[in-house]
């Protein structure tokens, strides 16, 4: 840390307004790793249903994909991988899903990369954070591996959150840049039209499809009045595979939300008049993934998200739009 206050001391006169962009690129990768963490890594040959079982069991969101044949790394097993297959295949609560029970990983990626195949996106320990970044936004990914080109190992899988977390550090160490101070409703920052969300009866089902057409990552749910009461997200659904109780999906959110494996705080909110920084705080204590906007009713208004916020600290005084590009 003291070296980064240092590096801020040299380049104090350049403007307090890009000082997180210019932090973000004098740090690298590498510095986010943490002395430990857990990796899980699957082979492709690997069956899809044992494969989420595994990510359940080990307690992580996702996990790098192996291909023997080929020995190299080739993509990303996540929830959404999850998501999307129940979305593709279910039927009725009567019927199987067998693409889940007997497909392997590689037969999924076949049928349902075909024509929309992209490349495994990575990212050095040497590059910037600022880099990666760029890319987590640019690419719509969470999830961003962090691969030695020496030995080809996947070091790490850095997220928005670890990023944020990283950057919250030496923000009370770093001049405030003026749009810290303004207010949410004055800042060009988050979704405010056309926001998806559900009903506490809404089938499960719906709530996938949702996720699906309107790539979102979690959905407000609201009551009759239109009062956001919980969030329904994607990590959410990892739990119809720990209760191995995906073959119905015409169970409403409210029932599915009751066996919520880990421990749920409720829904962060803030409201427009709110500066950025104090919304900011909250997002970084309270370790989520979005904050829901609401209005003095507690009706929803809008979604502000860990890409929005790394948008507007980090690349937007740089000049740099990823979220459009």
């Amino acid at each position: 840390m003291l070296e980064t206050l240092h590096w801020y001391e040299d380049q104090a006169e350049e403007g307090e307004e890009s000082v997180y962009s210019r932090l973000m690129k004098a740090q690298c990768c590498y510095e986010v790793i943490p002395t430990s963490s857990k990796l899980v890594v699957f082979d492709t040959s690997l069956q899809v249903k044992k494969a989420f079982f595994a990510l359940v069991d080990s307690g992580v969101r996702a996990a790098p994909l192996w291909d023997s044949k080929l020995q190299t790394f080739v993509g990303m097993l996540t929830i959404t991988d999850f998501i999307n297959i129940l979305h593709r295949y279910y039927k009725s609560p009567m019927v199987q899903i067998y693409e889940l029970e007997e497909h392997k990983i590689e037969t999924w990626r076949e049928v349902y990369l075909q024509d929309s195949f992209k490349p495994l996106v990575s990212i050095t320990p040497e590059a910037s954070l600022f880099d990666a970044v760029y890319s987590l936004i640019k690419n719509k990914i969470h999830r961003l591996p962090i691969i030695d080109p020496v030995s080809g190992n996947v070091l790490y899988i850095l997220t928005h959150k670890r990023i944020l977390r990283f950057l919250h550090l030496f923000i009370s160490e770093l001049p405030k840049p003026r749009f810290m101070c303004r207010p949410l409703g004055e800042l060009r920052v988050g979704t405010f039209n056309d926001i998806a969300f559900i009903y506490t009866d809404t089938p499960i089902i719906t709530a996938l499809n949702l996720f699906v057409e309107r790539r979102v990552s979690a959905l407000s749910v609201v009551d009759q009045s239109g009062r956001v009461v919980d969030v329904y997200s994607k990590f959410d659904v990892i739990n119809l595979a720990a209760e191995k109780n995906y073959n119905n999906l015409d169970v409403t959110v409210t029932q599915a939300l009751r066996h919520r494996s880990q421990y749920f705080e409720g829904v962060v909110k803030c409201h427009r008049q709110e500066s950025l920084e104090t919304i900011i705080g909250r997002l970084v204590q309270a370790e989520v993934h979005r904050v829901v906007v609401v209005d003095e009713n507690d009706r929803v208004v809008g979604i502000l998200s860990l890409s929005d916020i790394l948008q507007a600290l980090i690349l937007t005084p740089a000049g740099v739009d990823a979220l459009n590009s």
